[in-house]
């Protein structure tokens, strides 16, 4: 089995730390349904900010409040502004990698959705896998390459 990404909600933007609560992160229920994941579901955490990277579980905030806030001591790993990637994950047979198409929503300041975006692998005809980062029309995205990077 093989752990791979499930979705992602990049670029969001965290609007609280409240660190008098028991633990968590607080999403808006219409962010995580679009994306696909759940209640209760434990998320890596990556803070573009600081680099802090915590994991914790989700609770449902307040449906179209757009909110992202950090609780308990995952509080301390975050300021209210800081742009977060947030993702869940599923573990499937390597040979099924091509069967699954994790979403990824980006968003602006206000944590509206920017994007709406897919990833996809196929396997080409020498067999070797091919990555593709697909747009909500299934159109393919061209992906960054980082400097000095071949």
């Amino acid at each position: 089995m093989r752990k791979v990404v499930a979705a992602k909600l990049h670029g969001i933007r965290v609007t609280g730390a409240n660190l008098n609560y028991h633990g968590s992160i607080t999403l808006d229920p219409g962010h995580c349904e679009e994306a696909g994941i759940y209640p209760l579901e434990f998320v890596e955490i990556w803070n573009k900010n600081s680099g802090a990277r915590i994991s914790t579980y989700v609770i449902l905030g307040e449906r179209g409040s757009r909110c992202c806030i950090l609780n308990g001591s995952a509080a301390r790993t975050c300021q209210p502004g800081d742009q977060l990637i947030i993702c869940n994950s599923i573990y499937i047979p390597a040979g099924q990698i091509t069967e699954i198409t994790p979403r990824i929503l980006t968003f602006d300041q206000e944590n509206n959705v920017l994007e709406r975006l897919s990833y996809q692998v196929e396997v080409d005809s020498m067999g070797r896998y091919q990555f593709s980062i697909l747009n909500e029309a299934g159109d393919r995205q061209p992906i960054p390459l980082l400097a000095g990077v071949r």
